[in-house]
């Protein structure tokens, strides 16, 4: 996949970053998750039952099966000097309570949208906006469909001029890997004095 190498060498210790990514259920948070991470992601993934019906939006999403109800972790190592954890967040409202939880140490946010259902972003975008904490936006393009340009879904998501807005398929590693670089270029600029912590 033409990662970095993750055996690093004695006493070095390479920077962490804890790396949330976000969005309304079924913009495709789990498959980023799975696409990128250089080890066998954990993933809560269960399968929608009679519990959810009247309660989760399935709007557009009718296929959907499955559900992610805590968190998918995954790991990408960016270069020696770099290695991103990734946690994936739980997307129907009934779970968004997590989310206070999985940011605690989070230095940016991957936001997936899905451009057929804008709206279900909402709550991700006003969630790190009212954190302060950096964030990037990820059009998940299924099937390659664009049909709406950066600057209208900035619009619409009534987005900082300063937050990348990045069109997309999360499906493809390398994608997804060049959305998180994008979101480590985002904090390093916005926030050049946020410290990364050491593995290990």
């Amino acid at each position: 996949m033409g990662y970095a190498g993750s055996d690093h060498s004695a006493g070095f210790a390479p920077l962490a970053m804890k790396i949330l990514i976000a969005g309304g259920f079924g913009v495709g948070k789990t498959t980023m998750v799975g696409a990128v991470s250089e080890i066998t992601p954990l993933s809560t993934e269960e399968y929608l039952t009679r519990a959810g019906v009247g309660v989760d939006d399935l709007a557009g999403v009718q296929d959907k099966s499955t559900t992610t109800v805590a968190l998918d972790f995954g790991r990408i190592t960016i270069s020696r000097e770099l290695v991103l954890y990734l946690f994936g967040t739980p997307g129907q409202e009934r779970f968004w309570f997590m989310w206070n939880d999985l940011v605690h140490g989070a230095l940016g946010a991957v936001v997936l949208v899905d451009t057929r259902r804008l709206d279900t972003s909402f709550a991700a975008v006003d969630f790190f906006e009212s954190r302060s904490i950096p964030f990037v936006i990820g059009v998940n393009c299924f099937n390659g469909v664009r049909d709406r340009t950066q600057e209208e879904i900035r619009a619409a998501l009534d987005l900082d001029p300063l937050v990348p807005v990045v069109l997309s398929d999360v499906r493809d590693c390398a994608v997804s890997r060049g959305l998180l670089t994008t979101l480590v270029e985002h904090v390093m600029a916005g926030h050049p004095g946020t410290p990364a912590q050491p593995v290990g």
